[in-house]
Formats: C-alpha cells, sequence, structure tokens
C-alpha cells in the first residue's frame, strides 16, 4: 500500500521570521512557491510523500513555526520529539545569520540529543545581495558539527537535497535496540517503526496552523 513506511520522522524548520522556511516547505511538499507568503500563524504541518533510502521507506512530519518572538510559548511542544532540523537564515540578512548561536541552543535544549541539523543558507538566487559569505557559513556548521547547503526556495535549488539528506542522515545515525542474543551489532527495528508520532490533539493543533 502507497501509506506503508519502515520509519516516521519529525524534522523541524528553524530560524527568524522571513528567511522563508515555508516557502521552503511548500516547495518541499507542493512544488510551489508565493511571492507574497505572509509570516506563518502557529504551527504549519505537512507530510510529504515517502522517500525510499536504502531499502527503507521513510516518512517525514515537518513542522514549520513563527519565527517572531510572541510565538515562544509553543518552543517545548514543538521541539518535542524531533529527530532532525533544518536551521534557517537568509543569505542577504546578516541578521538572521547572527542569530542562529540562540536558535541552535533553544533546538538542543528541547529537541533529541541525537537529532540531525542542517545549516541552510535560503535565497541563494539573491547573490547580488549577499551579506553572508558562504565560507563564513560554512565554518559556523563545521564548528557545531551541522550539515550545510545553500538553498533557494524561488528556483528550488537545493531544497529536496537538503530534506533527503536530513533524512538519509537520521536513518544512518537513528538508535537501534541491543541484540538479545548477546551478538554483535544492533536489531534493525521491525517494518512500520514508529521514531516520533503526533497524538491527535497536536496534530489538530498543527494542521490548524496557516502560512
Amino acid at each position: 500500500m502507497a501509506d506503508e513506511y519502515d520509519f516516521l520522522f519529525k524534522i523541524v524548520l528553524i530560524g527568524e521570521s522571513s528567511v522563508g522556511k515555508t516557502n521552503i516547505l511548500s516547495r518541499f511538499t507542493r512544488n510551489e512557491f508565493t511571492l507574497e507568503s505572509k509570516s506563518t500563524i502557529g504551527i504549519e504541518f505537512a507530510t510529504p510523500q515517502s522517500i525510499e533510502i536504502e531499502g527503507k521507506v521513510i516518512k517525514a512530519q515537518i513542522w514549520d513555526t513563527a519565527g517572531q518572538e510572541r510565538y515562544r510559548a509553543i518552543t517545548a511542544a514543538f521541539y518535542r520529539g524531533a529527530v532532525g532540523a533544518l536551521l534557517v537564515y537568509d543569505i542577504s540578512k546578516l541578521s538572521t545569520f547572527q542569530s542562529l548561536e540562540r536558535w541552535l541552543s533553544e533546538l538542543r535544549e528541547h529537541a533529541d540529543n541525537s537529532s540531525v541539523i542542517m545549516l541552510v543558507g535560503n535565497k541563494s538566487d539573491l547573490k547580488h545581495l549577499r551579506a553572508v559569505p558562504t565560507e563564513e557559513a560554512r565554518l559556523f556548521a563545521e564548528k557545531n558539527n551541522l550539515l550545510f547547503l545553500e538553498t533557494s526556495a524561488l528556483d528550488g535549488t537545493n531544497i529536496g537535497t537538503a530534506f533527503t539528506e536530513v533524512i538519509a542522515e537520521i536513518s544512518r545515525v537513528m538508535p537501534t535496540p541491543a541484540p538479545s542474543n548477546g551478538g554483535q551489532g544492533g536489531v534493525k527495528p521491525p517494518r512500520g517503526k514508529v521514531i516520533q508520532t503526533l497524538d491527535p490533539a497536536k496534530e489538530k493543533q498543527a494542521r490548524g496552523g496557516c502560512c
């Protein structure tokens, strides 16, 4: 069946308002981009099509929330259970890059300790307005043990690659239970094992957000 999958990963999109998180999500899930996109109010939640990686069928629950300070109260619930994150800044706005330390600290405080994090420099199509050098961002990523890509939600550059690489890395590093027979190596979870799910109340709240 089309809805069958081996694993379900919760991935969050974080970063300042206006860096393009909602358009990144729209480009990946619906191949859409809206120039007049408004700031996300509350939480937007999307489940894209399954991805097959090394024989595993994987679905991702992707959560996008507002970057404005007035929504910080939803932080704990938003991060809880996340095993992956895209930490997004706008290459044409230095302030969005300067805020990354705070976002990263918050993520690591609330999310799973082994979460896979990718630093994403969005709006790479605005090369003529670049305020954050690629090499500076790359050094930040290396210092903090992050994956790194520059993307453009406008023209689609690296959007699919960003999500696919995060999902693939989660698949590689996710913990597996120890073998019961004392043998070497871990035992892979059975088909249908869910890494992260939402309870009905949270899912309903998430779907209630707008873009």
